[in-house]
């Protein structure tokens, strides 16, 4: 199966929605705090070339922002 990547934040309540959703779908998934985490943050902008959360990547490819036409925007960790 492939493997999810999650970038999302804690403060952001669509990010926690995605996660509920993912997780009563057992999806297996890694997740990234983009406010906290450098790394995250730059390989979020590289991939989606913004800086909404959440995004859903999977196989390194981006296939979803936000969550239900909704999203947080963050600022650099």
């Amino acid at each position: 199966m492939p493997v999810l990547e999650l970038y999302g934040s804690p403060t952001c309540p669509y990010t926690q929605e995605m996660r509920e959703s993912l997780e009563w779908r057992n999806r297996e998934f890694r997740e990234y705090d983009v406010e906290t985490d450098k790394e995250a943050n730059t390989r979020l902008r590289a991939l989606s070339g913004s800086r909404s959360v959440p995004v859903l990547v999977e196989d390194g490819k981006v296939i979803q922002i936000g969550w239900q036409g909704r999203s947080c925007i963050v600022g650099p960790a």
